[in-house]
Order: structure tokens, then sequence, then C-alpha cells
């Protein structure tokens, strides 16, 4: 029986890109794979196992409420939709044909990025309008606080890679502006791996994937304030019928939250010990420099930068990284900074055997191009 890649002619991936959704993300454990597959092979009523496994959750990371939603995109549509929305049938059915008017959204300038789609496009999926604060380099808690109006409905920031870095206001930071302007916070927190700092700071929705650090299916988890996550879950009938996770990504999602919070991960240093052989390896390559750097969001996360001098290796590394997309194995990298001759490798969904595939594959691109 010919396998997946060969039946629809599809070419196997070397994910050093880390868990990124234009990959799919992650690969569950067998556990969690079990968990959907008695999902879909089971028939439930879909609000009690929404509220049932959402209380269940909660219970786990013993927060108020929580609920499983398709994505981290769809829990920012649907976070921001809830506050607009909040009880009322008639927004809840009309909410795109309704002028409301306090629908202002406010978030860092630096924080208003592009994610694989733009943060915008998500709150405008909800029935809000981005209002930036700050500069793309800087935004204070002044700042931030500068930005409110009568017609600001929640103070929205994210917590990602993606974003500014410097001069960025904190979580907690963020918490007292909203706090003293009695407004909502949503922390969109896709891809980290704390599942509780958050909402213990404050924060009142907050928002993760559940393929990514959880690596559950594809699905998403809101978790925060009571009233907050009861709508929404409200949501169900309005925009979240667009979006609606299914028995099987809830049930998975539920499954990989318990394994994720019982079990160890990878550490930065054990990060680091599996990719000092490639770092070597490379290092050995004409116009090729490779070393140890850490995440640049702050989390435990240790990943190989490699520089290319472009004068020596003769290929510009932007090529380079295309080159080797289009090989045996199509090879991802984090290619961020491309541009500047730099690229990063994640080890983390990448095996040793796939590493050496890495290092010869660059190898070889560099032979032929300086030959």
């Amino acid at each position: 029986m010919p396998s997946i890649y060969e039946k629809y002619q599809l070419k196997p991936v070397i994910n050093a890109s880390g868990r990124m959704t234009a990959l799919g993300v992650s690969t569950p454990r067998p556990e969690v794979v079990e968990a959907v597959m008695t999902g879909m092979n089971h028939y439930f009523e879909m609000k009690d196992l929404v509220d049932k496994t959402g209380a269940y959750i909660a219970q786990l990371l013993e927060v108020e409420a929580a609920t499983v939603v398709s994505c981290a995109s769809a829990g920012i549509a649907q976070s921001v939709a809830a506050i607009l929305v909040q009880d009322s049938q008639w927004l809840l059915e009309n909410l795109h044909t309704t002028p409301i008017e306090k629908n202002e959204i406010v978030l860092p300038k630096g924080h208003n990025v592009n994610f694989g789609a733009p943060v915008g496009t998500m709150v405008a999926l909800g029935g809000g309008r981005v209002v930036e604060a700050g500069y793309a380099n800087e935004c204070s808690a002044d700042q931030l606080a500068a930005a409110i109006t009568p017609r600001t409905a929640a103070i929205m920031y994210i917590k990602s890679h993606h974003c500014v870095q410097k001069s960025m206001l904190s979580v907690e930071q963020a918490v007292a502006v909203a706090r003293a302007h009695s407004l909502p916070l949503i922390v969109d927190a896709a891809a980290e791996e704390d599942l509780h700092v958050y909402h213990r700071a404050g924060a009142d929705l907050v928002i993760y994937s559940g393929a990514k650090a959880i690596e559950g299916p594809t699905s998403g988890l809101v978790i925060g304030k009571q009233p907050y996550v009861e709508w929404v879950k409200r949501q169900s009938g309005g925009i979240g019928r667009a979006m609606k996770v299914g028995k099987e990504g809830i049930l998975g999602l539920t499954c990989a939250i318990e394994h994720y919070l019982s079990t160890t991960g990878t550490t930065g240093a054990e990060m680091v010990a599996r990719m000092t052989p490639f770092i070597e390896t490379l290092n050995q390559l004409g116009g090729v420099t490779a070393r140890v750097v850490w995440d640049a969001a702050g989390r435990d996360i240790a990943r190989t930068e490699i520089a290319f001098d472009e004068q020596v290796t003769g290929i510009a590394t932007g090529d380079l990284v295309s080159a080797l997309k289009r090989g045996e194995y199509a090879i991802y990298f984090r290619g961020y900074k491309a541009n500047e001759g730099i690229i990063e490798a994640d080890v983390r969904s990448v095996t040793e055997d796939q590493l050496a595939i890495i290092a010869r594959s660059i190898a070889a691109l560099l032979k032929e191009n300086q030959a």
C-alpha cells in the first residue's frame, strides 16, 4: 500500500522551523490520537461536552472557566465578539450589521503583527476595530492608557516572538491599565508554554493554541474569568458557528492538556546538547557560522542560528532557503532574518538523522555554488 506521501504525491518535510501552522504545527502523542479517535467514533450532546470538558480543564488549570475552540485565531475573534456582544441576543445574530459605538480594541503598535494572518483581521471578525498604542519600537503603560477612549471595549496584549520585544510594557502593567479603566484584558499567548502565568497575572481572557506547546490536535484554548468565557461559548450561536471545533478536537485537546501538565518537556539545555554535534558540523563548512541562540520571547527554547557569509558561499541566503525546500525533502527553517544572511533551526521536531540530512543538504548546495 502506498504511503500518504506517495498516494497524494506529497514531499516529505523536515521541520526545522518549529511548531508552525504552515507545516501542520505538531505531532500529538498516541494517547491524544486515541482520544481524537474516540471522539470521532461516538456521539455526544455537544453543549454538554463543551461545558463538561471546559469545567474539567478549568479544574486542571485552577482557573475560573475554560473552553475549547477551533484554533488560537478563532479564540481571538470569539473573545472580541464575546466582549462586544455579551448577553445580547440581537448582537449575537447581527454583530456585523449593527453599529456598535464601543468597539475599539487597544493594543501596543508593536503587537499588531501578522502571525500568518493579521491580528487586525481576527479582531475585525469579532466586530472590533484595532487602535494602536505607542510606537512600533515602544509602548509604555502611559502610552497604552493614552489610547483609551469612551469607545474602547478592551485591551489586547499579544505575547509572541512575532512581536517587538524591546521597550514594551509587561502583561502585569497592561493588567494595571485595564483595571484602572475598568476594561477587560485579552492576552493572546498562542505558542506560550506556561498555562498559568497570564491568568494569575490578572488577564480576563487568555488564548492558547492547542497544537503548539500543548501538542494537541488543531484546536485552541480560551481560559479566564467565568462571565467572559461564558460569553465566548455563546458565540457558537454567532460567529463561532463558522469556526466550530469538533468533538474529536475537544476530547483530543483535553487529553493533551492532561499529559502536558503531567509530563516534563524537553529543556533548553537538552536542546543545546542535541544540536551541538549539528553546530560543530556546520562550522566546518566554508562561509558558515553556527551557534546557539535563545528564544526571543523568553521561552526556554534553544535554537541553532546559522549565519552565511554570502561572499564566500556564492548564494543569497534567501535562495539557499528556497533551494532547501525543493530538494528530496522539503527542509524548512525559521527564515525571518534571511535578508541578513541568517536563519535559525528549531530542533524540537527534528531527529538526529534529520539534522544530519540538513547538514548534508546545506553542504551539497554550498559545494554546488562554490564550484
